[in-house]
């Protein structure tokens, strides 16, 4: 597995194939966009999927944990697709959670999904968090040095003859978004107003493969009229 190294705002930080971002300084691994019972929320409106969208999702989280053994784990908001997917989290899944809070220091930002903290689960909530010059929030602003999810993005690339699209990194020079984790999540094409909105001078998509992450220049030039939206993802 071979990450990709970033700097932003003279920090070295580096992007993981499997969604991840780990900044060695602090040891803090960022993630984004876990939606954990995502499968459940839709059993409860009569749509019948898979139930093991938690369960992926935490294998993925705990590959990221065994692979940078951070001090610290930021989730960046919606790591629960609504306010009470925490209690219909499987016994075996919460207990999960739990021991990767013995070994590492959980902070949960708030997302649009998740706007109240876990109940019942250890570490701390908030708004956003910062350390060093580097920001976590769930949601972009105007602010430089901020790194966010919400807006899954994801790019497309032909390839052999046909088009692969992958979840991706996208990043400039104020500004990282990560790609969203959870098993059930899909995603926002980076070209969409809403991502290329916070990237009017164009910046570096890396998208996600099997080991490795490809990348490319994106322009993101939009008219100096048009506004970002925050669609309700």
């Amino acid at each position: 597995m071979m990450a990709a190294p970033l700097h932003l705002a003279g920090e070295r930080l580096l992007l993981d194939p499997q969604g991840g971002l780990f900044w060695p300084g602090p040891r803090l691994l960022a993630v984004a966009d876990l939606h954990l019972e995502k499968g459940s929320a839709a059993a409860t409106k009569g749509a019948l999927l898979p139930p093991w969208d938690t369960r992926a999702t935490l294998d993925r989280l705990a590959g990221l944990l065994r692979r940078y053994r951070p001090t610290t784990l930021v989730a960046l908001g919606d790591s629960f697709h609504d306010i009470n997917g925490v209690a219909r989290l499987q016994a075996s899944d919460a207990q999960r959670l739990a021991a990767m809070a013995r070994t590492t220091s959980i902070v949960w930002v708030l997302g649009n999904h998740d706007p109240a903290p876990p109940a019942g689960l250890p570490g701390l909530s908030t708004a956003e968090f910062r350390l060093g010059g580097l920001v976590f929030r769930h949601i972009a602003t105007a602010e430089n040095a901020e790194i966010s999810g919400h807006y899954h993005p994801k790019a497309s690339v032909p390839t052999a003859g046909t088009v692969v699209t992958r979840p991706c990194f996208i990043a400039d020079a104020r500004r990282l978004l990560l790609p969203a984790i959870g098993a059930y999540t899909g995603g926002l094409d980076v070209r969409a107003p809403a991502i290329a909105g916070l990237f009017p001078r164009g910046g570096r998509v890396f998208l996600l493969g099997t080991d490795r992450l490809f990348s490319f220049a994106f322009n993101g030039q939009r008219s100096a009229a048009q506004k970002p939206v925050v669609p309700h993802i």
